[in-house]
């Protein structure tokens, strides 16, 4: 696979652009992404499904910038697909046949049941392991996929989208239509899990101006977890809000015409399926296509054990791999031998030994406040796979692996995302004593390990 790729997705309301690039095998990182609210199928549902004029003249301009911008970053690979708005569209050939003309790029219509498992695949992978079903509202359908653990077993596509609905019932002002034409289209959907991972604009927005509202100390989208009540009390407040109002919900001003039809078919669904738990996904469509790239030699799935955002940072900061090594065996073997005796709960096993793993990756910064910038690392990029208290926990590991103890201030502000005092305090003490017992950087651990813990058990 390519160095470097660019995923190009041309949806009914938005086209965007990422870039990645490969650190080693299955490890990738962020390099840009941009995107373009076109609005390609805009006035196309009403007018026989005809692209307009105008919204393709916007959707190649967008796509030459695209490819001006891959093109800065020497990227070798262009992905691109369309969804919804292209399926849809009885002339979609010809404007194809126009983008390959002017611009040289091929785009390849993907069906709705393709869209939805690329979205449950990037949800699979880079969120943390769960059963779950993905909901992704786009602007003329709604995919979703179920996930058990690691496979999308099930995939869905339903005709409902936020512009869809906009031109059909919106905007005659026909909500109870609208309703009813949502809640039919679920009866085909099968859905036992109460757990929805949220994908796409729609709930990124509403679960944005929700982090808002509630003033959740962490500034992380990817992974945020909340309850289904959260969620509808919202949705109620934005169905009914004018303008105003929806800016004063944090709603931005480019969404107020579509966020009431999302709105109404996420509420919808809640409700319809029961729904208790909600996760928002930073990842969809577009990274589900570069993984099925990139894994497309490993059933889509990465190998056991293996987390693209650890690899990422191993790959790019850790500067003494061998070190890095010593530090989390020292630290599985520290903690499996005192976590009883220091009263840490076991679910803690696997954040403590990859906080190890990653303790100097600040020091590629700069060596004074290694810990700091560690801190920050860990903060920003470890995110796939993790939830946001783990990411916290190993954070705050790294922080504070110096002299001083976990400040009661951060203890504070993230407090619904860390262990309870009394554990975090004897993790940070264990932590501490990982690293003075390799402090002077040995080539292999040229101690006594199992002594060391006995005197250690007898001094506790």
């Amino acid at each position: 696979m390519a160095k470097r790729t660019a995923v190009i997705d041309i949806g009914s309301n938005s086209v965007r652009m990422v870039v990645y690039e490969k650190t080693s095998r299955f490890a990738f990182h962020l390099l840009h992404e941009i995107k373009a609210p076109v609005r390609i199928s805009e006035n196309s549902y009403e007018n026989g499904g005809v692209l307009q004029e105008d919204a393709q003249k916007r959707a190649i301009l967008a796509l030459k910038n695209f490819l001006s911008i891959a093109k800065s970053y020497k990227v070798r690979k262009i992905l691109s697909v369309a969804t919804s708005a292209l399926r849809d569209a009885s002339n979609a050939k010809e404007f194809l046949k126009r983008v390959r003309d002017e611009l040289k790029l091929s785009i390849k219509i993907i069906d709705g049941e393709r869209e939805a498992y690329l979205g449950g695949i990037a949800c699979a992978n880079l969120l943390s392991r769960s059963e779950a079903i993905t909901i992704d509202i786009g602007g003329g359908s709604t995919e979703c996929a179920v996930i058990n653990g690691a496979k999308v077993t099930q995939a869905y596509s339903l005709n409902l989208g936020t512009v869809r609905l906009k031109e059909l019932f919106f905007d005659k002002d026909d909500i109870d239509s609208a309703t009813k034409y949502i809640d039919k289209a679920l009866e085909s959907l099968h859905v036992t899990s109460t757990h929805i991972i949220g994908v796409g604009g729609t709930f990124r927005a509403l679960s944005k101006a929700i982090i808002r509202q509630e003033s959740y100390p962490f500034d992380k989208l990817h992974g945020y977890e909340f309850d289904a009540v959260s969620m509808i009390d919202f949705c109620e407040k934005i169905l009914v809000a004018d303008k105003k109002e929806l800016k004063n919900l944090g709603i931005k001003s480019s969404r107020f015409d579509i966020i009431k039809p999302g709105t109404l078919i996420l509420m919808r669904f809640i409700k319809h399926f029961n729904i208790k738990k909600l996760t928002t996904s930073g990842v969809g469509v577009r990274e589900g296509l570069y993984l099925s790239d990139l894994l497309r030699n490993n059933r889509d799935i990465f190998p056991a054990n293996y987390n693209p955002s650890v690899r990422y940072l191993i790959d790019n900061h850790v500067i003494d791999k061998n070190h890095s090594n010593l530090s989390a065996r020292t630290a599985r073997e520290l903690f499996d031998a005192l976590h009883v005796k220091l009263g840490i709960d076991r679910e803690y096993r696997s954040c403590f030994i990859i906080a190890a793993k990653l303790s100097k990756i600040g020091t590629s910064l700069h060596f004074y406040s290694y810990h700091q910038h560690g801190y920050y690392l860990i903060k920003s990029t470890l995110e796939y796979g993790f939830t946001h208290k783990e990411i916290m926990l190993i954070a705050t590991l790294i922080r504070y692996q110096k002299r001083e103890e976990v400040k009661k201030e951060h203890k504070l502000r993230y407090e619904k995302l860390l262990p309870k005092p009394k554990s975090l305090d004897a993790m940070s003490r264990l932590f501490k004593l990982t690293n003075e017992l390799l402090s002077h950087h040995p080539r292999e651990i040229d101690f006594d390990l199992e002594k060391a813990i006995g005197t250690l058990c007898t001094d506790l």
